[in-house]
Order: C-alpha cells, then sequence, then structure tokens
C-alpha cells in the first residue's frame, strides 16, 4: 500500500509539474506582443529599413517580437496599417497626405487610422543638363526635350508637379525613358535636361556626369517662385551636398518627397514612445546606418522632416520631449 501510495504521488507530482511548466510557457507566450512591419519589395530600400527596425525592436524590447513583411510598397504598406493588418509601415509623405484626404489615385477612400512616427529618408529631386549648354535656370528649359522617366512612374509624376507648378509642364517635350536611357541621351545630345527622383548619389547621374560635364539645376529656388508647396505641402527642402558627383562641386538645394515611419492608431502611446527610443537612441541610429546608407539621414533633427500629417500620439509625445515643436500640421 505505501508503494502504491508513494507510487501515485510521484505521477500526480509529475503531472503537476508539467501543467505548471505548460501554463508558464503559454503564460510568457501571452504576454510576448507580436508585431508586423510592412516594408517593400525583396533588395528594395523600403525592406531594408523595415527590417532593420523590425529586428533592432525586437531584439531591446523585453515581450515584444516585431515580424517583418514583405510588401508592394507605400501604398500598400498605408492600407495595411490602415487596416490593422500590419501594425508599422514606411510610408512616403505624399501618399499618406493624399491618402488622409482621399485623392490616393483611383482611390477614393480616406485613410485615417496610419499615423506618422519619424522621417527616415528623402528621395530628392535632381534636374541635370551639360555643363556647356547654357542652360543654368529651370526657367530656361521652356521649349526643351526633357526626360522625366517611365510613363506611370513615381518620377514621371513628381515631374509633372513640378513642372507644372512652375508653369512649364505644357511648354517642354516630356520624354518618358528610364534613367540609365535618360543618360545616354543626355550625353548623346538627344535631350536637353534628365529628372531624376532618387536618393543620392544615383548610379545613373553618376554615369552622366563620369561621361560629361554636367550641371545640377537649384530645383528648390524654382519651386519656391512657383505653386509646388502651396499644391503639394509634403515636398521637403533637402541639399544634395557639394561633391557628391563628379565636377558638382557646389551644394545643390532641391525638394524631395520623404519616406515615413507609420504607426497603426490602434498601437498604444506608450509602446510607439518605446519604439522610438530604441530606434534614436546612439546604439540604435548605429544599427540602423549599418543596414543601409540612406539610415544617415535619421537623427533627432531631422525626425519630423516631411511630415505634414498628424503624428501618432506615442510620436508626439516622444517629440515633444526632444524639444521639437509641432506644426498644426502634425498635432
Amino acid at each position: 500500500m505505501v508503494k502504491h501510495a508513494t507510487k501515485t504521488f510521484r505521477v500526480l507530482t509529475t503531472l503537476a509539474v508539467a501543467t505548471a511548466t505548460t501554463l508558464g510557457a503559454g503564460a510568457a507566450q501571452a504576454q510576448t506582443e507580436r508585431l508586423a512591419f510592412s516594408g517593400g519589395p525583396d533588395g528594395g530600400t523600403f525592406q531594408y529599413f523595415s527590417n532593420g527596425i523590425s529586428t533592432r525592436l525586437s531584439r531591446t524590447m523585453d515581450g515584444v517580437d516585431v515580424s517583418n513583411m514583405a510588401s508592394a510598397g507605400s501604398v500598400e504598406n498605408l492600407r495595411r496599417v490602415n487596416s490593422r493588418d500590419a501594425d508599422f509601415g514606411i510610408v512616403y509623405s505624399g501618399d499618406m497626405y493624399l491618402g488622409l484626404s482621399g485623392k490616393l489615385t483611383n482611390d477614393t477612400r480616406k485613410y485615417r487610422n496610419a499615423k506618422a512616427v519619424s522621417y527616415l529618408y528623402g528621395a530628392p529631386a535632381h534636374l541635370i543638363v551639360l555643363d556647356g549648354s547654357g542652360i543654368t535656370e529651370v526657367s530656361q528649359l521652356e521649349g526643351k526635350n526633357v526626360a522625366v522617366g517611365p510613363a506611370g512612374s513615381g518620377a514621371a509624376a513628381s515631374a509633372q508637379r513640378f513642372f507644372e507648378s512652375v508653369g512649364l509642364w505644357d511648354n517642354i517635350t516630356p520624354q518618358y525613358i528610364g534613367y540609365n536611357q535618360g543618360a545616354s541621351a543626355l550625353g548623346d545630345r538627344q535631350i536637353d535636361a534628365l529628372w531624376v527622383f532618387a536618393g543620392f548619389p544615383n548610379a545613373s547621374v553618376i554615369q552622366a556626369a563620369s561621361s560629361n560635364d554636367i550641371r545640377l539645376l537649384q530645383v528648390h529656388e524654382a519651386a519656391s517662385q512657383g505653386t509646388l508647396f502651396q499644391d503639394h505641402p509634403y515636398y521637403a527642402e533637402v541639399t544634395i551636398p557639394a561633391g557628391t558627383y563628379p565636377g558638382v562641386d557646389y551644394d545643390v538645394v532641391t525638394v524631395q518627397d520623404s519616406a515615413l515611419w507609420v504607426a497603426g492608431r490602434h498601437l498604444s502611446a506608450d509602446r510607439v514612445a518605446d519604439s522610438l527610443k530604441q530606434i534614436y537612441s546612439e546604439e540604435g541610429l548605429t544599427f540602423m546606418r549599418s543596414v543601409s546608407q540612406a539610415a544617415s539621414a535619421m537623427s533627432i533633427d531631422s525626425g519630423t522632416l516631411g511630415i505634414v500629417t498628424p503624428l501618432h500620439d506615442g510620436a508626439k509625445a516622444y517629440w515633444t520631449e526632444q524639444g521639437k515643436t509641432l506644426t498644426d500640421q502634425q498635432q
């Protein structure tokens, strides 16, 4: 009887320990907050950033696991975050602005659940001419052939917005060709100017500068005299530093759209503020710069650059603590 009772006690004790272990594991699992970050196509800059932020947050925040999601890009990320299919995403400031006001192409829905968190990096406009062409100002492109990027591309759309804002769109002849083809056409004198809307240094601009003496026009100066910033307030000023391209030994002040880190309104303010603290710490920024050269644009100073839509409550708290004065649009 004693042996049987002892054996029964041991079996019950083992079951109790196993049950407690299982319950403990379940409790730990329940305490892990699983978040999704919607990035971009494999190999693209969006994907590098989303993977980097996801990895950093998963490593440094207790009880949080952030998974990186591939995506078609900006607009898909906006839709995913808005519908809570993703918690974080990367969206161009222009798409945030147009989406909030129901003005996306063929889409009148108003996306109000996606909120800006911070500026990541920008895609600036390059407007390139040959140095010996005599063209030194944007206004001198009237009547000229300008390569603006492939039809339907973001580059072509940005070119149309810019040239319309300075009253030149109907007075130039746009050539819908890609950057590399445009660089070759510029060197062969088949076009007068090349529009490139991409991060710097850009390979196509380097190609053009390596084969010819080129000039980059001061796009911001022309834009500020037109209606670009009134019509499209998500564009921001940016400087391409002297020496970025061969033979261009002067600063070029231009305009850019901004890639933004965004979060769903459903996330708590504390979670978003803590996420910003992890990424914008000295260690976090060093890590991001190891992930992508474009992350060199990330800093406390640039944190709210190019944001013309409301910030997430957690981002408002964080950036205010950092001494930022938020605009009416960001409130």
